[in-house]
């Protein structure tokens, strides 16, 4: 019984190898027959071998096409064999053995753009099914961008399987794009294609059901025009939300870069002309840890930016202070002077992080947590915007929360609305200014740190923000914190909603020309301060 049982299970063995043989040699002689119209270097040929090889469902299949996509495909005149060639390394195509061929023997498989569309739909045709959602989906976009008709029953199988809700959207999207490009499909299934592309509701969908073929029904015809109007008009609104939101965007930057300025510029009276030198050491203060951190620990590499705040923060608030007890105090109630010595000292800044760094940007990254973005209807929203929107908010209700509720905050308040009255109630003003210009530069320098997330840190940086940040300030009120927080977004959304129609340039100037006429009719801002601040 033994030995019988010893017999069967070697013969079932062998049967099940010589099928596993027999069927890898099926393939492989497909895919053989499949390669060899490309070394026939005729376009026509080439085409059919790229349908011939996504037929055979060979596992060789992908990197073949994917090789023809990259010009990477080459073959050999004399023998007609078929070899992927990266680099210096040279393998068969057929077997991805590698092949000791001279490369002066090979010429290259060439394709036009005709053979790149169908390149696109074979590779999205091999891995609609693949086990990958993202490279599903990948599959489904490129055949909705090739409407390749062979790919109507691969994409029929992979709708039927498919569990993820995002991808079966875009398969039934690409599914009906090929249908309203396919000739003989139905009058009814063009319309349902027409229903479908009106859902996806982008450009791409306008751009399809604007140019269907000509023997399309007049009635899909007419479902397509009513669809793309109806698209352009949503696209319209979500165009105004982009912009409102590219605005919010830029106001956040220009809020963070100003509301250090306009404390130092509201309770001093000082026109700080180094203040966006703040913000460009708190852009380096982050280059220099996340050097040290890729250099020593780069596991911590996305906490880089908790290491920068406080560094950025403490260094730039300390060089403030020094500046304030060095060169401002002896320099209060002339406004020229002020703006005079401290440009020198901006300039003696950038001098100095040109020597210590060099004149060429800085390479700054983005944690794991502020890469990448997701998209909210029509509108794309990158992490790193939605974070520093966030971090700027935090920012201004915090100065906030010292102004209201700490001692050197009533203290700042009272020099601000008057400061002789201040002295003369026993608060040391000279104090007070040293902290608050201490205060304004660490905020620059916490502005810097979340610049160095969407700008280049380089010497200059600062001097890309420091007109802007006056014209908020002056906008907005000085030394009103709420009207520098309405000026900075007011002038944000401003500018992204002028830029479409007048260009970058000309809208800035526009901008600096609505404020001028408005500071005619209101010199001291949006929000003027109240109280006994006779001295302004």
């Amino acid at each position: 019984m033994m030995r019988f049982c010893g017999r069967f299970v070697a013969c079932a063995l062998t049967l099940f190898f010589l099928v596993i043989v027999t069927a890898s040699s099926g393939i492989s002689q497909t895919l053989d027959d499949a390669l060899t119209k490309f070394s026939a270097d005729s376009f026509g040929q080439t085409e059919e071998g790229i349908n011939a090889v996504a037929a055979t469902g060979s596992p060789r299949a992908i990197a073949v096409i994917e090789a023809l996509q990259a010009g990477q495909l080459f073959f050999e005149p004399a023998s007609k064999r078929i070899f992927i060639r990266q680099g210096t390394n040279t393998i068969d195509a057929a077997t991805g053995a590698a092949a000791d061929v001279p490369a002066a023997d090979l010429k290259t498989v060439r394709i036009n753009n005709r053979l790149r569309r169908a390149i696109e739909a074979a590779i999205g045709t091999l891995t609609l099914m693949s086990p990958d959602a993202r490279q599903r989906l990948t599959a489904a976009q490129a055949v909705f961008k090739s409407r390749d008709a062979s790919a109507l029953p691969a994409l029929d199988a992979a709708i039927a399987k498919e569990a993820d809700t995002r991808v079966k959207r875009v398969l039934n999207e690409a599914r009906a794009a090929v249908i309203l490009h396919k000739a003989d499909a139905s009058e009814a299934d063009k319309i349902n294609a027409v229903g479908v592309i009106r859902a996806r509701g982008d450009q791409e969908a306008v751009a399809l059901l604007s140019n269907l073929p000509e023997n399309t029904p007049a009635s899909a015809q007419k479902q397509a025009k009513d669809a793309v109007a109806s698209i352009q008009t949503r696209l319209a609104f979500w165009e105004v939300l982009q912009n409102a939101w590219y605005g919010l965007s830029l106001g956040s930057v220009l809020l963070l870069a100003a509301i250090g300025l306009a404390i130092t510029f509201g309770v001093m009276g000082v026109i700080n002309m180094a203040h966006g030198e703040m913000v460009m050491l708190g852009a380096y203060v982050t280059f220099v840890v996340q050097e040290l951190i890729r250099a020593h620990n780069p596991a911590l590499f996305d906490y880089s930016l908790a290491i920068a705040i406080p560094l950025a923060f403490l260094l730039t608030g300390l060089i403030g202070i020094l500046i304030e007890r060095t060169v401002i105090q002896w320099l209060y109630g002339r406004a020229l002077e002020t703006l005079l010595a401290t440009w020198g000292i901006s300039l003696i800044l950038q001098q100095a992080i040109r020597t210590a760094f060099g004149p060429t940007n800085r390479e700054v990254g983005n944690p794991s947590w502020m890469s990448g973005a997701f998209e909210l209807g029509q509108i794309t929203i990158t992490y790193n915007r939605l974070w520093i929107i966030v971090f700027t908010l935090v920012v201004f209700f915090g100065l906030l929360g010292i102004l209201r509720f700490t001692r050197i905050g009533l203290e700042m308040r009272a020099v601000t609305q008057n400061r002789r009255m201040a002295a003369s109630m026993g608060i040391k003003t000279a104090n007070v200014d040293m902290l608050t210009f201490g205060l304004g530069s660490g905020i620059a320098g916490l502005a810097g740190v979340a610049l160095s997330q969407i700008d280049n840190v380089s010497p200059n940086l600062g001097q890309s923000y420091i007109i802007d940040s006056f014209m908020v300030v002056v906008f907005g009120g000085v030394g009103n914190l709420w009207g520098t927080l309405v000026g900075a977004f007011t002038l944000g959304i401003a500018n992204k909603f002028l830029e479409p129609y007048a260009g970058a340039v000309v809208a800035k100037i526009a901008i600096l020309v609505l404020i001028i006429l408005f500071i005619q009719k209101r010199p001291r801002g949006l929000f003027a301060l109240k109280g006994r601040a006779v001295e302004a």
